[in-house]
């Protein structure tokens, strides 16, 4: 069984270092896209989009699918588009979970009811999950491509 996992680990290093796994990680970045986009809508309807701020990841977040689809299939979307994106899902998680910390805070008792307020507000750490997304994204960006020449030292 150990002998499995070490032969698994050992194609995934070469994936990565052969350019194979930035293709995957994209895809991997644009689905991830989709489904955190989907989740965020039910979760911000469920709460009859409350702050006109919860439309931003909705509107933010799924434009990382098509940019991760076109980088699949393009170099130049791969190093450009995807990036971009990346990093507008990447900061919008980020400003998520201050927006969530803070209507945390903002509930009766504030920080002395923390463990409450945390179960019963709005979901501490789920904007996160758009900026993992977000990070997958920009990590895929700065693989080297199947077929791109080594740098010197790789």
């Amino acid at each position: 069984m150990s002998l499995g996992i070490t032969n698994e680990a050992t194609r995934a290093l070469e994936d990565i270092r052969t350019g194979r796994f930035e293709r995957s990680l994209a895809a991997f970045a644009a689905s991830g896209a989709v489904i955190t986009a989907a989740e965020i809508f039910t979760e911000h309807d469920a709460a009859s989009f409350g702050n006109k701020m919860m439309w931003w990841p909705i509107i933010i977040v799924p434009t990382l699918a098509p940019a991760g689809v076109a980088a699949v299939f393009s170099r130049r979307a791969a190093k450009t588009v995807l990036p971009l994106a990346s990093a507008v899902v990447l900061v919008n998680g980020l400003q998520g979970t201050y927006l969530h910390w803070r209507g945390i805070l903002q509930k009766p008792g504030g920080k002395s009811n923390l463990r409450y307020n945390v179960e019963m507000g709005p979901p501490a750490f789920a904007p996160l999950l758009a900026s993992l997304v977000g990070a997958m994204g920009l990590l895929s960006s700065l693989l080297r491509r199947e077929g791109d020449p080594r740098r010197e030292g790789d």
